[in-house]
């Protein structure tokens, strides 16, 4: 493989019914750093059905080349049919490095796509770099979270990635930014289509999006039962904050996998995180730690959350969280 024919740094933009997913712009703005460390350039793949409209706010999000493939095939995701259009466009512009949300689609997409091209993948990274040979350094947990890996991809082309909502920053759009914008036409091999979508049937839950919220109240083994968790709440509603929780309370059955944080919930990056009898295990920081201000509450003075925490207070959660929520109140 000529390595040196392949370059740029290639985002794979989500949309689900025309609606351009958060993950997609926040990897557009980590393209965007790593492109200019590089002194290349970002380009968005595009794809879907009626969807070219959305290519000049990319730009404006840090794109410097939108490759768009609009096609009816690609109205509603089925993984042949993305599959073979995200493979022809790199046989066509030779990607350096391609970016993917770790999202339900894309981890269906990527490890079709890296087995097809022939190259390397690392799921749900939480860092992206470029190193000193500039080579891309992705790192994510292994072996259940005990340890960071690093991981290079050396000798095949593109560098894959995928990547958790809320890990990375969204640049701020700039109107101002100009770029190119071209359209292909994707030969697809029907013959391929083992499946196809007869309907769609939407399930209301009705919950918050907890990667989106500015400020998280979260609980841990520390808070003990349904009761201490529901004093988080109360709170919660005095800060105007969403409830969230580690890996210990769902397994309890006190809340559910939706307001999970860590390396097998969600990764959040909030103004403001309050850790409430969470001890800290690297599992649970994999999914917090880039948040801008950590309060941590515990009565282990040696817990591991100390050594993120911004601020931390040695105690008990449920002694400290009702008189907290009283002052906030006056």
């Amino acid at each position: 493989m000529n390595k040196e024919s392949y370059t740029g740094v290639y985002v794979f933009i989500e949309q689900r019914e025309g609606q351009i997913q958060m993950v997609s712009l926040e990897l557009l703005g980590k393209a965007r750093q790593l492109a200019d460390t590089l002194n290349q350039k970002v380009v968005a793949v595009l794809a879907g059905f009626h969807v070219s409209e959305h290519a000049l706010s990319l730009i404006h999000c840090g794109a410097d080349h939108i490759v768009v493939a609009d096609a009816p095939e690609l109205e509603h995701y089925t993984t042949e049919p993305y599959a073979q259009t995200l493979a022809r466009v790199i046989d066509l512009y030779k990607p350096s490095i391609l970016l993917i949300g770790a999202t339900t689609i894309g981890r269906d997409l990527g490890p079709r796509l890296s087995a097809r091209c022939q190259t390397g993948l690392t799921a749900d990274c939480t860092r992206l770099e470029i190193g000193d040979d500039s080579h891309l350094l992705m790192t994510r947990p292994a072996f259940g979270g005990n340890l960071m890996a690093t991981i290079v991809c050396r000798e095949h082309r593109p560098q894959m990635a995928t990547v958790r909502p809320g890990v990375m920053r969204r640049c701020d759009p700039d109107e101002k930014r100009t770029g190119k914008i071209d359209k292909i036409t994707i030969p697809f091999n029907h013959s391929k289509f083992g499946v196809r979508l007869i309907k769609t049937v939407k399930e209301s839950k009705g919950k918050t999006d907890i990667t989106q919220a500015r400020i998280l109240i979260s609980g841990g083994r520390g808070v003990g039962s349904a009761e201490g968790f529901e004093k988080l709440k109360e709170l919660a509603k005095v800060l105007k904050a969403e409830v969230s929780a580690s890996r210990a309370l769902v397994d309890a059955g006190i809340t559910d996998h939706n307001h999970q944080v860590g390396q097998t919930g969600k990764t959040v990056r909030p103004d403001l995180y309050l850790a409430c009898g969470i001890s800290g295990a690297i599992q649970h920081l994999a999914g917090m730690e880039e948040s801008d201000f950590i309060v941590a509450i515990n009565k282990d003075k040696g817990a591991p959350i100390f050594q993120v925490a911004d601020v931390g207070i040695v105690g008990d959660v449920n002694r400290i969280i009702p008189l907290l929520t009283e002052r906030m109140k006056r």
